[in-house]
């Protein structure tokens, strides 16, 4: 093979690479692989929804490998009241709901799904709510953190999901709890959740917060603090 052969040959393979990159994004997130889930649901009360491979792993680390043996969901309060729930004890223990709700990514991409959960109201009821408690941080097993104000989960019926779908959380999504945070974007979205903080701390700053995003997340409003 002379070397304008090869020049040509080269610009070809190169040429076939970039364009199987831009197909399946390779230089950027990938779309979640589609898994059998046997028995999820792309109708919920005459919605349609959208598929769980529509989804994003956009975890900070990865996505977790969770061993619910050990796994213990912790919430504690700002005078060091505690408590500690094995996994099915949440789904035993506080009430749940089910709720077709949106989605929305600050990368552009959103999804409408079913989610099946329990009411955050009373997993921090259930440790007691002080006065001087005044935001919520959610803390994840990757190390990821976010915050809401205690009065979002006092005047809104906001889950705590174990379920998208019909099916259990799959472990890029979030498994085993992911806050469903409505109305916020998707960064407020916890996934991974393995400790619930009441705290007084106005001034805590999340993983993406500390790095300029709005601490308050509203979807009517910028993702980007002012």
């Amino acid at each position: 093979m002379n070397n304008k052969s090869i020049v040509i040959f080269s610009f070809i393979a190169v040429s076939v690479l970039l364009l199987v990159c831009l197909i399946f994004d390779c230089f950027g997130q990938k779309n979640l692989k589609e898994v059998a889930m046997e028995g999820e649901l792309r109708e919920y009360n005459g919605e349609k929804l959208s598929s769980i491979s529509a989804f994003r792993e956009n975890s900070i680390s990865g996505a977790p490998d969770v061993d619910l043996d050990s796994y213990r969901l912790e919430v504690v309060n700002s005078v060091g009241n505690s408590k500690s729930y094995k996994y099915e004890e949440v789904l035993g223990k506080f009430t749940s709901m089910k709720k077709v709700v949106s989605l929305y990514c600050v990368e552009g991409w959103s999804v409408r799904v079913l989610y099946e959960g329990v009411l955050m109201r009373e997993i921090l009821q259930d440790v007691g709510i002080t006065e001087n408690d005044k935001i919520v941080i959610l803390h994840s097993i990757d190390g990821y953190t976010t915050s809401l104000p205690v009065e979002y989960f006092l005047k809104n019926d906001i889950i705590l999901a174990y379920k998208i779908n019909g099916v259990t959380l799959p472990k890029e999504i979030g498994f085993p709890f992911q806050l469903v945070a409505e109305d916020k974007w998707g960064y407020k979205w916890a996934k991974w959740v393995n400790k619930i903080e009441l705290s007084s701390d106005v001034n805590f700053r999340g993983f993406w917060e500390s790095r300029g995003y709005s601490n308050d997340g509203d979807l009517d409003k910028s993702f980007l603090e002012d």
